[in-house]
């Protein structure tokens, strides 16, 4: 597993090692020794050639300050060697131990009402806390040190999953970082009341030192800009954290790869030094909680908008963590993979980018807060169905592999994603409306369903590969990502622009100019003149709630039972759509073509949607929101004008395609996300890796069946 130097941060790099990462997170400290030896031949017969160990156990390996004790683990880790599998070892600053917050109580977390956190269970301590950075970095040199020569340790993962407990601290050493953070951004405290619109409710400040942390609702709303600066220095001090590991596991060996494992993504800023730091990103996947929780058409489809949402931060990843079975804390159980449903999952992962893969986890635990949370072996020590599907999988990465590396997902569809400011900016004044997320997903449930390549991509990357670029209502926008654009669709892409794109600047202000902001409408040839919110289909009016990224939460004893008033509607393509959310009027340019108008009410006859020829491409602006019925009369004008085609003509329902290609081949997935088998016809001509058959037009695909299609 030889290590290059990573290319610069785009959806389309691809990982600088020369395998496939392929095992188990392993917690020998859970089991008696007598299984270890066990464990190591079974996973060598499945074909594994990694484990990930370690990533929470300090009291472990510093069983009291200053005490370290390697033994454990340098027993486990030879055992696994003989049998073939390297070790990736973690950081276990998840999970100080007891001894740590009971010396230092300073360093354990603060909520919103507080209350100092207890011991336990991880993520208790707080990382602007400077007194837990530093232990950090005495248990990182005292494991870079002792592993630095050990062959059989071939990488490192840093903490686990930060943030996904929990993000926000408010202790005292987080309101210290944050004023220090506000005094290297701001330099003056005019500059800052500036920012944070300190004339506003009299809330100025006379010097740094007054700054208060963002509690929310004490008494009322928070300035935006007041908001939006917390979850930055958020952002930063979670890579700071991160930094001190990663800088000393460099220093000690730099043939050690070092990613990170990622859950719910909270202030995380992977655009910038955090992602920078690393060789490549992990995401961590469990499908079926995506599903209890999402619910946005499936756990299959919105896996695959999760993973095309990571695969926009840093390109190609591996999953540290792939749900392997039924998945469970105290408060919640997901439902079971079926019988293929588990490679089927791990299948989709690779065809959307990834490069490595984990089945979460080696055998159940017997104690503690997941003891329902499955692994490959069950808890009577016995491999069934799911040890033999991982075994299955680790065979088709076997024959596929020597063509999947170096390959990219191919994506004609682009939608603008990666950026932590867009995140963050809705969430301080959603003001009712959908999240920049919570509308893409519309579009990209809409191309997967029908087999459009279709992802995520940051305006810095190359947009040269697509063939339509959209930006869902990115209220900030930096005129440095303009240039890009307009050379795109100059080029002859299309170029699509959502309402409220290019509204605010950087410090959460409205601008005094007319929306789009002055490259975009320059591009767009419109002005928006009026805006105002339409109530949604079969929502509520005042207050609105959205699954994928809720801005404001509002029992649900308040949300009205349904919408009430006048229905909005817009004319495109002769087809009448009602309109959710937001209606915009626009002044338009003479060379402005109107796609879609309002009908009916006062914007009678006023565009809804318009197009604008630059160069050889076009650009469309949308004077309102994505509902599923627009997605559809879009692609049936706007993309297929384009050139946009599914990758397979007829796909089935419950068929999902995805291509991965270099210079010199593709390789697509066809994967039946299904129970029951499905018929796929006018498939190009090629080779099933999986099989070493020939494919001629068509195949049949058994339930949860897969297919990898390798052609020029």
């Amino acid at each position: 597993m030889k290590r290059r130097p990573p290319a610069p941060l785009s959806v389309w790099r691809t990982l600088n090692l020369d395998d496939f990462l392929l095992g188990v997170p392993h917690y020998p400290e859970h089991v008696d020794e007598s299984y270890w030896r066990r464990d190591a031949e079974r996973m060598r017969d499945a074909g594994f050639n990694v484990v990930r160990m370690g990533e929470f156990a300090w009291h472990l390996w510093e069983p009291y300050e200053g005490k370290f004790d390697f033994d454990l683990f340098d027993r486990a880790i030879d055992i696994l060697a003989d049998c073939g599998i390297k070790t990736i070892l973690c950081t276990p600053t998840a999970t100080p131990p007891r001894w740590l917050t009971m010396n230092y109580p300073e360093v354990l977390r603060v909520d919103r009402n507080g209350r100092r956190a207890s011991h336990g269970s991880r993520q208790h301590a707080d990382t602007t806390s400077p007194v837990l950075r530093e232990h950090s970095r005495r248990i990182t040199r005292a494991l870079a040190e002792h592993y630095r020569d050990n062959p059989h340790v071939v990488g490192w993962q840093t903490d686990n999953e930060l943030n996904t407990t929990v993000s926000e601290s408010y202790s005292e050493s987080c309101a210290l970082a944050f004023r220090n953070y506000l005094r290297h951004r701001y330099q003056t405290i005019d500059k800052l009341n500036f920012a944070w619109g300190g004339d506003f409710w009299a809330t100025a400040y006379d010097n740094f030192d007054q700054v208060v942390l963002p509690l929310p609702m004490a008494p009322s709303y928070l300035s935006p800009g007041h908001v939006q600066d917390y979850h930055r220095f958020l952002a930063q001090a979670t890579a700071a954290f991160q930094h001190d590991q990663v800088r000393i596991l460099r220093e000690t060996n730099e043939a050690w790869f070092i990613f990170h494992n990622l859950g719910n993504l909270a202030d995380i800023d992977f655009r910038g030094e955090f992602g920078q730091d690393l060789d490549f990103i992990g995401f961590d996947i469990y499908p079926m909680l995506y599903d209890e929780f999402r619910r946005t058409g499936g756990h299959a489809a919105t896996q695959a908008l999760q993973l095309d949402i990571c695969r926009s931060y840093a390109g190609n990843f591996i999953v540290p963590e792939q749900a392997s079975g039924l998945g469970s804390q105290p408060s919640f159980t997901t439902m079971t993979p079926e019988p293929g449903e588990m490679r089927r999952m791990a299948l989709s992962s690779v065809a959307r980018g990834a490069d490595g893969l984990m089945f979460f986890r080696w055998r159940p635990a017997h104690f503690g807060a997941e003891i329902y949370w499955m692994g490959l072996i069950d808890h009577d020590d016995v491999p069934r169905r799911r040890y033999a599907e991982a075994k299955q999988f680790a065979g088709d990465i076997s024959r596929i592999k020597d063509q999947l590396l170096g390959t990219s997902v191919a994506m004609d569809v682009g939608i603008a994603g990666g950026d932590f400011d867009n995140q963050e900016a809705h969430k301080t004044y959603p003001i009712g409306l959908p999240s920049p997320m919570d509308d893409a997903a519309l579009l990209h449930r809409h191309c997967y369903k029908a087999g459009i390549a279709c992802g995520f991509i940051h305006p810095e990357d190359d947009l040269s590969r697509l063939k339509v670029f959209y930006i869902p209502h990115w209220v900030m926008w930096d005129q440095a990502w303009t240039p890009k654009v307009r050379a795109f669709v100059e080029n002859g892409g299309t170029l699509i622009v959502g309402a409220m794109t290019g509204t605010r600047d950087a410090n959460n202000h409205i601008l005094r100019e007319l929306a789009p902001g002055s490259a975009l409408a320059d591009l767009c040839g419109v002005r928006v003149e009026e805006f105002g919110r339409l109530t949604a289909k079969d929502g509520a009016g005042l207050f609105q709630r959205f699954p994928i990224d809720q801005g404001l939460f509002i029992p649900p004893n308040l949300l009205p039972s349904s919408s009430a008033g006048r229905k909005y509607s817009l004319e495109i393509g002769g087809r009448e759509i009602e309109a959710e959310h937001l209606y915009e009027l626009l002044e338009t340019g003479s060379d402005v073509e109107a796609l879609a108008t309002w009908k009916a009410w006062f914007a009678k006859g006023r565009p809804a949607i318009t197009s604008r020829r630059v160069g050889k491409g076009r650009v469309v602006y949308l004077a309102t929101y994505l509902g599923e019925e627009l997605v559809e009369a879009l692609t049936q004008t706007v993309l297929a004008d384009a050139g946009v085609e599914p990758l397979i003509r007829d796909l089935p329902e419950g068929v999902e395609v995805t291509l991965r290609q270099a210079e010199d081949r593709k390789l697509l997935f066809v994967l039946n996300v299904t129970d029951t088998p499905r018929q796929i016809v006018n498939l190009p001509a090629s080779i099933d890796l999986l099989t070493g058959q020939r494919v001629d037009g068509s195949l049949e695909l058994a339930e949860y069946g897969a297919a990898v299609l390798s052609y020029a």
